[in-house]
């Protein structure tokens, strides 16, 4: 499959073959599985607080990722990409929180945090390989000798 999912556009990676990875679907489900444990967190004035912070990160990765999907230049595709690890990683944080304060079912929680700690390790080495990609084609290529 060609990179028609996300990643560098393919302008930028000429000829090349993307393996077929759906992140998008990925980083939706793991919103989705957050929306459901915030909505099971019990009622009070720390777990609302928590909650909020865990729906607003856990939602953000998903929703970040698409943006970086749809950048304009390997610098916002980047840019993007740090956001998707940053919302990621602040997720296992509150996740950590609603285990320690006994707030849902341990086993649950540790199902999502290691999902956002996939997440991450998945987006790390997507900006890694990114970083490294060459820029794009030289303007040589592009060039018709007469």
């Amino acid at each position: 499959m060609r990179n028609a999912e996300c990643g560098m556009r393919n302008a930028e990676c000429p000829g090349e073959i993307m393996p077929q990875f759906n992140l998008k679907d990925r980083t939706q489900a793991f919103a989705l599985a957050v929306v459901a444990l915030v909505e099971d967190l019990p009622r009070g004035r720390s777990a609302d607080a928590i909650g909020n912070q865990v729906l607003r990160s856990g939602t953000s990765v998903g929703a970040n990722y698409r943006a970086a999907c749809r950048a304009r230049s390997r610098r916002e595709f980047l840019a993007k990409l740090g956001i998707v690890e940053e919302e990621a990683d602040e997720t296992q944080f509150w996740l950590d929180l609603v285990i320690a304060r006994g707030f849902a079912d341990t086993d649950r929680v540790m199902k999502l945090r290691e999902e956002a700690r996939q997440l991450v390790a998945i987006i790390v080495t997507s900006i890694r390989t990114a970083r490294k990609t060459p820029r794009s084609i030289p303007h040589s290529a592009f060039r018709i000798s007469h």
